[in-house]
């Protein structure tokens, strides 16, 4: 019997799928389908509520006053500088030996601040006294001279009437009495030269004793006791050049840098206002002092001295602080003072009136608003609102008078 080589084929009848199975499999398409479809309305409808109940998100400003009727010209930024400063330093070079301050300590003009070793200048003095007083011995011994001289000059002029002595005798008396003035005349210059030499040795020892200049407050102590100063540096980093910094805090200003471009918005006499960087809070009313008539030409600014109306404990010198120059006084509206200035965001348009929305409770309250001049993203709000208010700046345009908003953090 003959064997056949082809392969099997696969029975595929196994695989149909009867039409009962076929009806189930349809219903449960149908199912799944149906929870989708429910499933996606529960998330719509869950989305729609959230979104309902959601607070509207607002931005909100403090209301500020006004702080002046003038408007803003330009801004710059400075320093705090003494027109009175003053490193006090010995005419001389010499030893600390004491030293009688310490910062903070405020002096008299006058008021001795430290000393110098001057032993050596002392033997100095003293030795120009003996000079003085050897002169001057000399001087009351050629006027003991000169008293005898001219007795002997009477005498010989006498005897000479009488015809008992020469007249060579007469003559030699003469020179003797008119050397004796002469040399008497020589030591008194001699004295004065010699009390030159006094003066001179007495300024010396003077000047080992450093006074303070002028009243002030002492910033700064550059030497100690054992220290060599001198008035030129010398002997390389071992000697100082002055003992102490005096400030005279009566004379704080400030001085600022103003870019070239803008420097015609100022003048002398003009309104400034103040801000220590240690003070953010402190508005001090300046003005401006002077002018320097010269440019900086590698920064192109010109430099600005501004006084300060009034001095304050509390204004140091070197202290950061920030300028802004002010212009006239600006005209308002009926002659009315503008009480606070808001960003013209907060300021909403209803049906031709002005409104503006207030914050209280985490709600709404609808506030109309009476408007002045613009400053350029700013607006004069003449009433309306009080300083103290928190006003709306930023939020959807839908908001509504008692509506319960989220301020945003």
């Amino acid at each position: 019997m003959p064997i056949s080589t082809e392969p099997a084929r696969p029975d595929l009848s196994s695989l149909r799928i009867d039409k009962g199975q076929r009806k189930g499999s349809s219903t449960g398409r149908r199912f799944g389908i149906f929870a989708a479809f429910i499933g996606l309305l529960v998330i719509v409808a869950g989305a729609v509520f959230a979104f309902r109940n959601q607070k509207p998100v607002v931005e909100v400003i403090t209301v500020q006053k006004a702080a002046t009727g003038r408007p803003a010209l330009l801004n710059a930024s400075g320093y705090v500088t003494p027109r009175r400063r003053a490193t006090v330093a010995a005419k001389i070079t010499g030893r600390v030996t004491a030293v009688l301050f310490d910062e903070g300590m405020h002096v008299k003009q006058g008021q001795v601040l430290a000393t110098l070793d001057d032993s050596d200048l002392k033997r100095a003095l003293e030795s120009a006294e003996a000079d003085v007083s050897s002169t001057r011995a000399q001087t009351a011994d050629y006027q003991v001279q000169l008293k005898n001289a001219e007795v002997e000059l009477r005498r010989a002029d006498q005897l000479l009437s009488a015809g008992v002595q020469s007249q060579e005798t007469l003559d030699n008396a003469r020179t003797t009495a008119d050397s004796l003035r002469a040399k008497i005349a020589l030591t008194k210059e001699q004295v004065l030269a010699s009390q030159a030499r006094v003066n001179e040795a007495q300024q010396a020892v003077d000047n080992c004793i450093i006074r303070a200049p002028f009243d002030g407050v002492i910033v700064s102590k550059d030497a100690q006791v054992g220290e060599m100063i001198s008035p030129v540096s010398a002997g390389g980093g071992f000697t100082r050049t002055g003992v102490a910094t005096i400030v005279d805090m009566n004379s704080n200003e400030i001085e600022v840098d103003v870019n070239e471009a803008y420097i015609a918005r100022v003048e002398p006499g003009q309104p400034v206002t103040a801000i220590l960087d240690a003070y953010p809070d402190w508005e001090i009313p300046s003005k401006v002092r002077t002018v320097i008539p010269t440019a900086d030409r590698q920064k192109a600014t010109v430099k600005v001295r501004i006084s300060f109306l009034k001095l304050d404990p509390r204004i140091l010198p070197d202290m950061g602080v920030k300028v802004t120059f002010l212009g006239a006084e600006r005209e308002t509206k009926a002659g009315v003072v503008p009480a606070v200035s808001l960003p013209t965001d907060a300021v909403r348009d209803e049906s031709g009136k002005k409104i503006v929305f207030l914050v209280k409770d985490d709600k709404l309250e609808r506030r109309a608003v009476t408007v002045g001049n613009a400053q350029g993203n700013n607006a004069e709000i003449l009433a309306g609102v009080a300083p103290g208010d928190s006003v709306v700046v930023k939020g959807t345009a839908s908001l509504h008078d008692g509506e319960t908003v989220q301020v945003k953090r």
